[in-house]
């Protein structure tokens, strides 16, 4: 189910790994790059070629917050909810993303523009309360700011 391309990734990936189990975290990231998320078919099919048990890519793909085990919107907006986050303010910066995006954590907007998820720590705490927006991290939030942040995508 990976495209030919993507094969001939994997198969450069052999070489700089000792086994193939040790490939599975950047076969994942090949796949999610493919698909856009990580189905159940996708797992099974990584684990087959990997020769790795489907409950430990099941495992993988769940334990880590980059991957997706179901589609997400356009955006992917994570907020950070952890203790430095939290005493700073995260639950106001929840609330704003929230109503923004018609969305409570672990949904997808019906428009299926925005994502948004809870995540427990993202290792910003000297910038928190943080989000992070696909792969960018957005630190040191206030309430009006994050809503100007949101307002700005397209």
């Amino acid at each position: 189910m990976l495209t030919q391309e993507n094969l001939k990734k994997v198969e450069a990936l052999y070489k700089k790994y000792p086994n193939k189990k040790a490939a599975l975290l950047p076969v994942l990231w090949i796949a999610q790059e493919q698909e856009g998320w990580i189905s159940e078919e996708m797992m099974r099919y990584i684990g087959d070629l990997l020769e790795v048990p489907h409950a430990h890519v099941l495992g993988v793909v769940t334990f880590y917050t980059m991957y997706k085990s179901k589609p997400h919107g356009k955006y992917h907006i994570e907020v950070c909810t952890n203790v430095s986050c939290m005493l700073r303010g995260s639950d106001k910066i929840r609330d704003v993303v929230e109503k923004h995006c018609g969305a409570k954590f672990g949904e997808t907007s019906a428009d299926k523009k925005f994502s948004v998820s809870e995540v427990e720590c993202m290792g910003a705490c000297g910038g928190a309360p943080m989000i992070a927006i696909g792969e960018e991290y957005y630190e040191n939030l206030t309430a009006e700011k994050t809503e100007q942040l949101l307002s700005s995508l397209k």
